[in-house]
């Protein structure tokens, strides 16, 4: 599967461009600001339907303008599959494919199997627990439609559980058989998800280790570990446990929405004992290992966008992710930069086709 072309038009800092790519490694190159990221997270768009740097979609609308509209061409199973995505102020967002309009953007998840490397990853690292539990159900997500639909049906029984605690509160009241309702649903639901997450990371977290090795040649003990109150006891009884607590905060404080990653180096946190070069390897090591566990679930090479990726990063480490690339697992690969002689230099040691865009 691969970009044939991209056509943009008021999106963010972009009144208009026409884009035809290489099959296999295309560049944007061209000083900050010029709009390089802009273009990465337009091919992003079109894979999630949203943008990976602003959720506020009527904000990715260009300045001046009513609306936006992203339209890419894809070639997937020997066949074109045209996506395209817009937006008009005080509109909903339309998504189509090949002409038909999504009733649900869920519905499109997975199709475009896509994996993006950026600086804004950092806040896997910097951000709370709710940022790396978006990281793992995002990829559980793409190739599972259920479990995506399994994170909104217990999101929504935790909301009907902290207003009917809210209520409690609010009254001076309790009652234990309206509670247990809620409490029978997030066992249930709870121990699916916590099972898909726990099956997921036995399996993801080994690649994550063999790219952080391939990347810094084995001169880093770093570790990756699943957090989650589930490992020791059921949510029913955690929430039995809990139940006064819950009762003077209000909401659920236990539960499979409170899971977490642990990130460490040589046994301690990496956002406090990792240097900027250590912390950005680890989180490529994330992001590759994202893309191998896509491809092997689904069977189709993800698209792979490298959003200022050699910022922090000295030679060595840039050298061992160029030797990745070069593999054939690969397949088509964006790349943002912003020195067109050392992208060049870099792509042409790989020996495959590119194309450069000087933006």
């Amino acid at each position: 599967m691969y970009l044939k072309n991209l056509s943009l038009l008021n999106y963010k800092n972009i009144a208009e461009a026409d884009y035809e790519f290489d099959s296999k490694i295309n560049c944007f190159v061209g000083k900050n600001g010029i709009g390089k990221t802009n273009v990465l997270d337009a091919i992003y768009h079109l894979a999630y339907g949203k943008s990976y740097f602003n959720p506020l979609a009527v904000q990715n609308i260009k300045h001046g303008e009513e609306f936006f509209v992203i339209d890419g061409t894809f070639e997937k199973d020997g066949r074109n599959e045209q996506v395209v995505c817009s937006l008009k102020k005080g509109q909903k967002k339309v998504l189509k494919r090949n002409g038909k309009i999504y009733d649900k953007f869920s519905e499109h998840i997975g199709f475009i199997p896509l994996v993006i490397i950026s600086p804004s990853d950092n806040d896997l690292i910097t951000e709370g627990s709710e940022t790396r539990r978006k990281f793992i159900d995002s990829v559980i997500s793409q190739l599972d439609s259920i479990y995506l639909q399994q994170l909104i049906n217990y999101q929504k029984v935790v909301n009907q559980r902290n207003a009917l605690l809210k209520y409690f509160a609010l009254n001076h009241t309790f009652n234990r058989d309206t509670l247990d309702i809620y409490n029978e649903q997030l066992d249930v639901m709870g121990q699916e998800i916590f099972e898909k997450r726990k099956s997921f990371l036995q399996e993801f977290i080994p690649i994550f280790n063999r790219h952080h090795q391939a990347i810094t040649g084995l001169a880093e003990n770093v570790s990756l570990d699943y957090e989650s109150q589930l490992h020791e006891k059921r949510l029913a009884a955690l929430l039995d446990e809990n139940l006064n607590r819950d009762k003077v905060l209000q909401y659920t404080s236990t539960g499979i929405h409170k899971d977490d990653l642990s990130f460490e180096i040589e046994g301690h946190p990496i956002k406090k004992f990792g240097s900027q070069g250590q912390q950005k390897s680890f989180l490529i090591a994330l992001k590759l290992a994202q893309f191998d566990f896509i491809k092997k679930q689904s069977g189709v090479l993800p698209l792979l966008l490298f959003d200022d990726i050699f910022d922090k990063l000295d030679e060595t480490r840039v050298e061992k992710i160029v030797q990745m690339i070069n593999d054939k697992t690969f397949g088509q690969i964006f790349i943002s930069d912003t020195h067109p002689e050392r992208t060049e230099n870099i792509v042409k040691a790989t020996h495959q086709s590119y194309r450069i865009f000087n933006l």
